[in-house]
């Protein structure tokens, strides 16, 4: 036997041991945590703290319910232009209730299946009463924004284009939201699976997941603006370091598709990825979760929630999972582990305090950065199986982030809000890079591959102050919205170097084993230190002229500086208006018709002839369109129409270079995409979820030619589960598929040979299942590309998707 079995069989064990002492402590810890049962009616409600401002009648009932484990659900238009006084204090259901619809005229009307409905007090009426006459109402009247245990695959509002706090149909960008339910369906662990899964988004994969070879594209243009909880995340040097993330963190992704200049300032006008973390819950809740899959996948998560006081003024949330996998790649393995502590204090009824903690590490060995040569140097394709690796054995891949944040909000008796969060992030990455890409090999013999290598190390800490006050204001009479709000974001980086790539050719790419060439000298040649300013400040306000017409304007004035090395590597950019208006008009109670602006901009080293930094790169964004809500907001439509410009494109000068030797560029304007995309996510039907999106995009030149031919023009993506209420506790079954259309790059293979590299469309089908053994105890089983298409993720290199692949997970709920 060699010397690898035994490796192996430890690893497999030690695998197996952290799966197996992770669930033995949380069932141990689970068996003396007494399970909770809703309450069946209002007086089993046991009172606790609730802190509501005065505002809208029908949001206060819905986070009142929420909260207390009721279920309620009425018609949104009995409580249309109503409000509620402010509720304060330690109250029972019934107590609760009473309070906030004082004075409205309403009652609370119970149903024949113990749930509660509002009705108008008959005169003379005064205490609930069994329904007998109203129909009963499937719907909840205010969905909030946090997805967690609702079930759905939507959500009732989003704040990433405008930070106000707006229902997908009111604002007036496209929106996509891939919530919690969603995630759990799919198993969707990684930030990589949702971005496969969201609406008018595509990855043009080249390496292996955490690389920086795998852009997402939005719109015809990279991804570059990330946010954790609507604050930005600002390193312009390496932005996929924030790729690197896992889901288990997160309640759920809010993405804006099109220029997002108002939240961001600096970026590309593609689309804006904000991930939402997990927040503490007022009521005990745990769950365990352990999978096995192929490929020697294993993972396991724990997510316990609790309040820490019996007033429930104190709460916590921990999450930690670990995740080990080899891949269908030769030689890669990756270890996750990740650790999420955030607290929760109620200073006041109406302050908020949090301060949380979060660990992420991320490592891989036999990692690559592309797949193998596509062409031989007769210039015939190559053909490759899809485990064969471009990657040499001793290259890795390490990025470890932390971070630390704290907040503070303050909700005043006018409904005005006011929050203040300090952050610290850090990613540690260090990359040792080997991988086979440069070179055509021959056919017969083998040789004339190449294999890239170098190391790169970096720690950008971004420092970052988010300032903002929301609320309500009235003129000429009627009520309106504002947000102001302030951002500073300082990240430095100060890291050694290690000199330029080093060519080392492959003796026979037929029986390489990444063993050869060896590690090249990786030692320390120098340092260099990475300084990237931004300060800006915004507002945006919502004018509503009339109950259907919603008026939207806002702008942000940013101030941008970065400087490598105490060199500029682009101008100082001062005091940069990026502007944004948009208008909505409600047809009539489910229909919207909307049409925006928005801009960003994006700094640039690229210099002219005689040594002039470029002008910003501007993204302009058109849209106009029409959303849909229906069922109470459980299940929104949208309808865009856009055209994304982009000038001041730097294109170089061949043969020309600016008086430092560096390239010179010409800046060129009109780059634009135009297009259209069609979504409708959440509720189709009782114990029905699903999600249908459409996308087709045309990136052009100025003269009308195509770019960026190595991503998709077309996109289709469904996914839909049913829940099967009969079959024992609860069986739902689920499938989905993702369809593409032709990609393809020119000019490919050996000089005098070149063509066209082309990946015909493809579609690739998934299906799950999840089976409720009991109220605490679920089966999963996830079975990706169900029919092995075999596809290339992009075009130039030789990088396979993944083939079929089973995963199964027991989740247990306390």
């Amino acid at each position: 036997m060699s010397s690898a079995c035994p490796r192996l069989v430890e690893r497999r064990l030690n695998h197996a041991i952290r799966i197996a002492l992770m669930s033995m402590a949380l069932a141990s810890v689970s068996a003396l945590i007494p399970v909770a049962h809703a309450a069946d009616t209002l007086d089993a409600v046991a009172a606790r703290p609730y802190n509501l401002a005065s505002g809208p009648l029908g949001r206060n009932l819905s986070s009142f319910a929420a909260q207390a484990g009721i279920a309620l659900s009425f018609d949104p238009a009995l409580t249309e232009g109503l409000t509620s006084p402010a509720l304060s204090g330690t109250y029972s259901g019934r107590e609760g209730l009473r309070k906030l619809l004082s004075g409205s005229g309403l009652e609370l009307v119970q149903r024949t299946d113990g749930s509660y409905t509002l009705g108008k007090i008959a005169t003379g009426a005064s205490a609930p009463r069994e329904s007998s006459t109203l129909p009963e109402v499937q719907v909840t009247a205010v969905q909030t924004a946090t997805t967690e245990g609702t079930g759905s695959y939507t959500t009732g509002s989003a704040s990433t284009a405008t930070r106000l706090n707006l229902s997908i149909r009111e604002t007036p960008q496209s929106v996509s939201v891939i919530t919690r339910q969603r995630m759990d369906d799919q198993g969707l662990s990684q930030l990589s699976d949702v971005v496969a899964q969201t609406p008018g988004l595509v990855i043009a994969q080249s390496g292996n997941a955490g690389s920086d070879s795998s852009p997402i594209y939005a719109r015809g243009f990279a991804v570059e603006n990330y946010q954790v909880d609507g604050v930005g995340q600002v390193f312009s040097g390496y932005s996929s370091v924030f790729q690197s993330n896992d889901m288990a963190l997160y309640d759920r992704v809010e993405v804006v598709r099109g220029a997002t200049g108002l939240m961001n300032g600096v970026g590309s006008p593609s689309a804006t990825i904000n991930l939402m973390r997990k927040r503490p819950t007022a009521q005990f809740q745990a769950s365990a979760k352990v999978e096995a899959g192929s490929w020697n996948y294993y993972r396991a998560e724990a997510d316990i929630s609790a309040p820490l006081n019996e007033a429930r003024t104190l709460r916590g949330r921990v999450v930690a999972a670990y995740q080990e996998n080899d891949s269908y790649i030769d030689r890669l393995h990756e270890k996750k582990e990740i650790l999420y502590g955030i607290l929760e204090a109620d200073l006041s009824p109406s302050t908020l305090a949090t301060f949380g903690v979060t660990l992420q590490n991320h490592d891989a060995t036999g990692h690559s950065r592309s797949g193998r040569p596509a062409y031989f140097d007769d210039g015939s394709r190559t053909s490759w199986a899809r485990s064969d690796s471009a990657a040499a054995s001793w290259a890795y891949s390490k990025r470890h982030s932390q971070a630390i944040f704290a907040s503070i909000e303050h909700q005043f008796d006018n409904e005005w809000l006011v929050k203040g969060t300090l952050s610290q992030g850090k990613v540690d990455y260090d990359e040792l890079l080997g991988y086979m890409v440069v070179g055509f090999p021959n056919k017969a013999t083998g040789a004339g591959a190449t294999l890239y290598a170098s190391r790169w190390v970096g720690n950008p800490t971004q420092n970052s102050l988010d300032l903002y006050a929301s609320g309500p204001f009235n003129w000429l009479g009627r009520k309106h919205d504002l947000v102001i709000g302030t951002t500073i974001a300082r990240t430095t980086v100060d890291a050694p170097t290690y000199g330029g790539w080093n060519v080392l050719p492959v003796p026979n790419v037929y029986t390489w084993d990444g063993n050869t060439p060896g590690n090249p000298n990786t030692s320390v040649q120098g340092s260099y230190q990475d300084k990237e300013s931004m300060s800006s400040a915004y507002s945006t306000a919502r004018f509503k002229p009339t109950d259907a017409l919603s008026v939207i304007v806002g702008a942000r004035i940013t101030n941008w500086e970065r400087v490598q090395s105490t060199v500029k590597i682009s101008p100082y950019e001062n005091n940069k208006v990026t502007p944004y208006a948009g208008l909505v008009y409600d047809f009539n109670k489910n229909w919207s018709g909307y049409a925006s602006y928005t801009d960003i901009f994006k700094p640039q080293s690229n210099k002219t002839p005689t040594g002039e930094f470029l002008d910003p790169l501007l993204g302009k964004s058109y849209e106009i369109g029409a959303k849909g809500e229906f069922f109470d907001k459980r299940l929104n439509l949208g309808l865009a129409i856009f055209k994304i410009q982009q000038d001041n494109l730097g294109v170089s000068i061949p043969g020309v270079f600016a008086p430092d030797g560096s390239q010179a560029y010409r800046a060129v304007s009109g780059t634009s995409t135009r297009g259209y995309e069609v979504e409708l996510g959440g509720e189709l039907a009782r114990n029905w979820q699903g999600s249908i999106a459409y996308a087709r995009s045309m990136t052009s030149d100025r003269n009308n030619m195509p770019l960026n031919t190595n991503i998709p023009q077309n996109t289709f993506k469904l996914f839909t589960t049913y829940r099967l209420a009969g079959f024992g506790d609860g069986l739902t079954v689920g499938g989905g598929v993702r369809w593409q259309s032709e990609i393809y790059s020119d000019n490919q293979g050996p000089v005098g040979k070149r063509s066209r590299f082309t990946q015909e469309a493809y579609s690739v089908v998934d299906l799950m299942a999840r089976y409720q053994i009991s109220k605490q105890l679920t089966l999963t089983a996830n079975l990706y590309n169900a029919f092995d298409k075999s596809y290339y993720t992009t075009t130039g290199g030789a990088y396979y998707g993944a083939p079929r692949n089973l995963r199964v997970g027991l989740d247990m709920r306390f």
